[in-house]
């Protein structure tokens, strides 16, 4: 795209979209970012904000990867607000077979100069002295991310804003026509590219795209600072998230800068509501009350549900659109939303700009999907 001032039009305020708007508009684009209701909203809202090199393809810790570095840089100029700390991830290993796992994730942290300690149990409890006797071990990754999601969609947005970006929002668009954009309230936006950022309302501008929303819930407590001092994830988590089951459920506690822990993680495929499952959530807390047996004393406050937009391979969409030349897409993300918005932002960027990318961007294209699905009709 040799026109420096051309016009991207990115549907969803998410923090995928609002990466995009950021990212986008610093390289001089000019933007348009549309949002029916306000940035940080949907899934962004209701995510954990968990920030992680996460190794469950060598495609999917590139990415992850990538971006995670791309949250160090940007971490200077965020607010307070956006509530970043690098907290740091230990995976637990319950057992023998778990510390075998561990090993193996150390190794391909090593690889790529990602700094992970392996922990035997005295150096376990040290880090985390609320978890239950008889744990293997862990593997300490110190430079992961805890943020508030909102907070840090909002800043985006009003950095690119500031920067001359436009934003409507509380309109929702219709329908997308070429390279115009049609919105509800009769405006018509028309860009060079058309950005799909709508996370699980992907489909709705883009229906060939195979999006599945995937429901999970969280609880947050009482606030209890220290209790826990870094994400603590069971190493079955893996399992969990790339799993296929219609239920799974994984231990997932993180500390927040308010000092409460925040309690996941549940995923369901084929559910429609937003409606707490009661059962789930139960199995979710006894397994969290597991692993942190003084966390029964603590008073919940809040719990919720949200829906991760899952693509049909575990790889986001990243890329041109086969089937509508003006589109790109950037969904698909699933659990790692957050985690791999600048990296999403900044393979768009590049390859709109006809630049080399950072990591190879073949990997995310959605044509690896949908171009195999259309030979299917």
């Amino acid at each position: 795209m040799s026109d420096t001032r051309a016009h991207i039009v990115i549907l969803g305020a998410g923090i995928v979209g609002s990466a995009c708007a950021d990212v986008f508009v610093s390289d001089g684009l000019r933007v348009t970012l549309i949002d029916r209701s306000f940035p940080g909203s949907g899934a962004t809202a209701e995510g954990m904000g968990h920030i992680v090199a996460m190794d469950g393809s060598p495609e999917e810790l590139a990415l992850s990867s990538y971006s995670r570095e791309l949250w160090h840089s940007l971490s200077g100029s965020l607010s307070s607000s956006c509530e970043y700390r690098r907290f740091g991830t230990i995976w637990i290993a319950a057992n023998d077979r778990h510390m075998s796992a561990v090993a193996a994730k150390h190794r391909v942290y090593d690889a790529i100069g990602i700094e992970s300690h392996i922990l035997d149990p005295a150096q376990l409890y040290r880090q985390e002295p609320n978890l239950r006797p008889g744990l293997a071990g862990g593997l300490l990754v110190p430079d992961d991310v805890v943020v508030y999601p909102p907070a840090v969609a909002r800043e985006l947005v009003d950095r690119a804003v500031a920067r001359g970006a436009a934003a409507i929002f509380g309109v929702d668009v219709v329908r997308v026509d070429g390279p115009t954009v049609y919105l509800a309230d009769r405006q018509e936006i028309t860009g060079d590219v058309i950005i799909n950022a709508l996370g699980i309302g992907a489909p709705r501008i883009s229906p060939h795209v195979p999006v599945r929303p995937r429901r999970g819930h969280l609880v947050i407590t009482e606030r209890v600072p220290a209790f826990v001092h870094h994400q603590l994830v069971e190493l079955g988590y893996l399992d969990s998230a790339h799993g296929t089951s219609p239920v799974s459920v994984a231990f997932n506690v993180q500390p927040r800068a308010t000092g409460q822990l925040l309690i996941g993680s549940s995923r369901e495929f084929d559910v429609e509501n937003s409606t707490v499952d009661w059962e789930i959530l139960s199995r979710m807390v006894r397994l969290a009350v597991d692993y942190l047996p003084n966390a029964r004393s603590l008073d919940a406050i809040r719990a919720w549900t949200g829906f991760r937009p899952a693509s049909a391979d575990g790889l986001p969409y990243i890329g041109p659109d086969p089937y509508n030349e003006n589109v790109w897409l950037a969904t698909g993300h699933e659990g790692l939303g957050i985690t791999t918005a600048l990296g999403t932002a900044h393979l768009l960027l590049d390859q709109l700009r006809g630049r080399s990318t950072a990591i190879p961007a073949e990997p995310y294209w959605p044509a690896r999907i949908l171009e195999e699905s259309r030979g299917e009709r």
